[in-house]
């Protein structure tokens, strides 16, 4: 089973890029964020002619996530991330999937930092922190995947010195994903790739993605279940190439026996 997480950076303004993505590399489920689309804009007659159902949560100009499945639906379990029911921004979308628990999420930025941007951050963070933990106590198959908004080393920043006073790579921040992950989840990618250097992110100024000038973002974190399956992750960077395209790249991972 292949799942694949991409930040699609407006799903109307990119869809010849997505279709064209999931066409050439047909993963299993892909998880969307940043759709930046109302509920009833969601291109869903589109997205069902390349083969896949789909669940979402979209809202109007901003954020907004969903789900990808091939042949076959996702089954909605909720569309918003537990802790705070004043919070109004579509950033999180769960779901079972082939007997799989995947949570797509698309964590706050924070920037300017100080600030209250950066408190929310925080304090989602913490709500998926507390959410993450119930899932793992369920003792079922889960993957947390998305656009996390934190590099969480070094090794996942491109000159990490230009970026110590940034909400993706203070340390509170990185302390705030070492914490989740600690809680039993497994960092996929750097599990298979521990020493190099992969990034999910270029962005659109300074030529970044030609001079490989990126940052990891983007991660799937894999529950004790799923962690023995994982046979292979890797970056569709070549799509980061793509004439308008996101300035993230798909990231992948194949689990076996699902």
């Amino acid at each position: 089973m292949k799942i694949a997480t991409y930040n699609v950076n407006g799903v109307n303004g990119r869809l010849p890029v997505l279709l064209r993505w999931l066409k050439e590399t047909a993963p299993d489920v892909a998880c969307l964020q940043e759709l930046k689309a109302p509920q009833e804009k969601f291109p869903e007659e589109a997205i069902k002619e390349a083969g896949y159902h789909a669940i979402w949560h979209g809202q109007k100009s901003w954020n907004g996530v969903a789900i990808l499945a091939r042949n076959e639906h996702p089954h909605e379990i909720r569309n918003v991330l537990p802790g705070d029911p004043d919070d109004l921004h579509s950033r999180y979308i769960e779901a079972s999937v082939n007997g799989i628990i995947i949570g797509c999420l698309y964590l706050p930025n924070g920037n300017p930092a100080p600030g209250p941007k950066l408190d929310y951050k925080m304090q989602w963070f913490q709500r998926l922190t507390t959410h993450a933990a119930q899932l793992l106590k369920d003792d079922k198959p889960v993957l947390l995947t998305g656009d996390f908004n934190v590099m969480p080393t070094e090794l996942d920043v491109y000159k990490p010195e230009n970026w110590l006073t940034d909400a993706l790579f203070l340390p509170e921040v990185r302390e705030a994903f070492k914490n989740l992950v600690n809680q039993g989840w497994t960092d996929a990618v750097r599990k298979l790739y521990p020493e190099e250097r992969i990034y999910t992110f270029f962005d659109y100024f300074r030529e970044a993605y030609k001079r490989n000038a990126g940052l990891r973002i983007d991660h799937f974190l894999l529950s004790p279940h799923l962690n023995m399956h994982l046979t292979a992750a890797g970056v569709d960077r070549n799509v980061r190439g793509w004439e308008k395209t996101s300035d993230h790249a798909p990231v992948w991972i194949e689990l076996s026996g699902y």
